[in-house]
């Protein structure tokens, strides 16, 4: 059965990274029986630049028709300027709260060539592989009220709400179990439970969940600032980590430097299944547009690779590609080849587009 992706390029480094992604789509198409289609549109900077808005009516029925999204990034210093509601980012925000993509999987997986790529010591970080679960569609981001007005006196005052009702928390908190269960059964949920009463309830509903529902999984609770700190002086006594929209945002570019670079991480935002067995998902990197970089063909295009080995692997269950294309990244990375970003003095170093084509070249050898 054809499997159908829809391709957002986005902004910045965005069509460099999701260029080499193509390549891998088109390997297997040509040499599988793995079949894919694939679309393109338009989300952010570039469809403001375009069509006047970042989230296009266009892009959200093309959203909705596909099998998965795979997204390169949004934004620049470009559009910093326009108002709130035409920033590249309401694209982004928008095609998740209309898919209802509440669930954000973000590893962070440190590969033994690249241990001497992070700033923190090999032995502390080699081997490392957790996996943090963000909540994607609640808290402060989408909160009501949210404002910025002008006081009585002439001061201004900001409003954000962080909000979460029990069922959102319900059904992130069984993702992450369901995750905890295939991996090492162990989940901490991080919150601030002793000053936000939000994160409080957050604490109860999961600690409920975990009791009623997960007794083979083994649930801890740790506050966010303790949490950040544990992240950089022992991650690996992490698995699964659980947290809210903001929290888990802070926390997953944390534990980005673990691995050595923002370019290695993917990201899986997944949807729940309807009836019919549907799940909308996007897959993209975390690192963002990088506009002072974009188009010098220096881009790390790992973090977009591995995200549609995410896809592979979560929405078409195509698990031994997934893996075939994991190891390739692996095989090269061991070959010492390496973009700007891990380049070390021994390495040889590569373009964007020739990072892609080495990790294509080990790919087809596993065939």
């Amino acid at each position: 059965m054809t499997k159908k992706i829809l391709l957002i390029e986005g902004d910045g480094i965005g069509p460099e990274v999701v260029g080499q992604a193509k390549k891998i789509i088109q390997f297997f198409n040509e040499n599988t029986d793995k079949k894919f289609e694939t679309e393109n549109a338009l989300l952010g900077g570039i469809a403001y630049d375009k069509v006047g808005t970042p989230f296009p009516k266009e892009t959200v029925e093309l959203a909705k028709q596909s099998d998965a999204i795979l997204l390169g990034a949004v934004g620049g210093l470009k559009w910093e300027s326009l108002p709130y509601k035409d920033r590249p980012e309401r694209g982004l925000l928008g095609i998740r709260k209309e898919l209802e993509l509440f669930a954000n999987l973000r590893p962070a997986k440190v590969f033994s060539a690249l241990a001497d790529a992070s700033t923190l010591k090999r032995e502390v970080v080699e081997n490392l592989d957790i996996m943090i679960v963000r909540e994607l569609t609640g808290d402060l981001y989408f909160g009501e009220p949210r404002s910025v007005t002008t006081l009585p006196d002439g001061s201004r005052q900001g409003i954000n709400t962080m909000t979460y009702n029990s069922k959102e928390v319900e059904r992130i908190a069984r993702v992450s179990f369901d995750l905890a269960k295939i991996r090492g059964k162990k989940l901490c949920s991080i919150d601030k439970a002793n000053v936000i009463e939000t994160t409080e309830m957050w604490r109860e509903v999961v600690t409920e969940i975990g009791q009623k529902e997960y007794p083979d999984v083994a649930l801890s609770h740790m506050y966010v600032d303790n949490a950040s700190m544990q992240l950089v002086r022992n991650p690996k006594q992490f698995d699964v980590m659980l947290t809210g929209n903001m929290f888990g945002d802070i926390l997953s570019d944390t534990a980005s430097m673990l691995t050595g670079s923002l370019g290695m991480l993917p990201s899986a935002s997944l949807g729940a299944k309807q009836p019919n067995g549907k799940q909308f998902a996007l897959y993209e990197p975390i690192h963002g547009s990088a506009p002072d970089i974009a188009g010098k063909d220096i881009a790390n295009p790992i973090a977009t690779i591995l995200s549609l080995a995410m896809m592979f692997r979560y929405s078409f269950g195509y698990a031994a590609e997934a893996d075939k294309i994991e190891a390739a990244v692996e095989k090269v990375l061991e070959k010492n080849i390496r973009t700007a970003d891990i380049a070390i003095a021994s390495s040889t170093r590569v373009s964007c587009t020739q990072m892609g084509e080495a990790i294509l070249e080990e790919l087809k050898k596993s065939l």
